[in-house]
């Protein structure tokens, strides 16, 4: 049978001396392997484990239900938020409405940045929103998340050292492992015919494109808020407000 991963995270009620060990000890009679093991939140624990037969995995779950000092509260294969919680010890924060929102403060650079490689790592089209207010560190995160994922990185458009707006690129720069930054205020309010031709054809690719302030380029362009597979906000605290009228109504690049 094929080895598969899964993930099982469980909050603990009393942390008795011994919990983990006997826990650790019933994966190995079931030959279930611990492959990363760390605390998840508060009295919170999570685990990647392994194993080639999902049978003993659900057998694993029913017996520790059993188990009067912790509930299993995830047992699945594992997602991406799932292997950057253990990863990280903090979970990603996520929009309960809205499920392709994710949420992050200039604190979380970190953790931004891994989500950003591991979302980069993926094969085909990869469209990824970034909002955020000027100088909170968009750009930057996109080109670590770049590196992360072993990926070279091409700007379409920008404002990071001076206003580009590009109308044509080399086939070594068009390649569909590149990922392509794109700044959605540049490309859809400071930009000519040209740029956008050669937007149409980045978008059509099967890559993955950052745009930066993507409500802008989805009020000034014919994509929509489906076109994109992830949303994520970055703010310099927790309650900041992101809004776009303190810097499109002035020269861009200031910012």
């Amino acid at each position: 049978m094929e080895t598969k991963q899964w993930y099982m995270e469980y909050k603990i009620h009393k942390n008795r001396p011994g919990l983990l060990g006997d826990i650790a000890s019933l994966m190995g009679m079931l030959e279930i392997n611990i492959l990363t093991i760390n605390g998840v939140e508060d009295r919170t624990r999570g685990m990647l484990l392994q194993t080639n037969d999902d049978e003993k995995i659900e057998l694993m779950g029913k017996m520790l239900k059993k188990v009067d000092n912790i509930t299993v509260s995830a047992l699945r294969a594992p997602r991406l938020v799932d292997i950057l919680a253990v990863r990280h010890g903090r979970y990603i924060e996520r929009d309960s409405d809205d499920r392709k929102t994710f949420r992050f403060t200039r604190d979380e650079l970190g953790l931004l940045v891994d989500f950003l490689g591991e979302i980069c790592k993926k094969e085909g089209n990869q469209v990824i929103g970034l909002r955020g207010m000027p100088r909170v560190g968009k750009t930057e995160s996109i080109i670590a998340g770049s590196v992360c994922a072993k990926k070279r990185w091409t700007f379409v458009s920008s404002t990071l050292l001076r206003q580009t707006v590009r109308s044509q690129m080399s086939d070594d720069e068009m390649n569909p492992q590149n990922v392509f930054i794109i700044d959605g205020i540049v490309s859809t309010m400071r930009s000519n015919e040209k740029h956008h031709m050669l937007l149409r054809e980045i978008m059509a690719m099967p890559s993955t494109k950052v745009i930066e302030h993507p409500d802008i380029f989805i009020r000034e362009s014919e994509y929509t808020y489906d076109t994109f597979n992830v949303i994520i906000e970055l703010r310099n605290s927790p309650d900041e407000e992101i809004t776009y009228e303190t810097f499109t109504n002035f020269e861009h690049d200031k910012f």
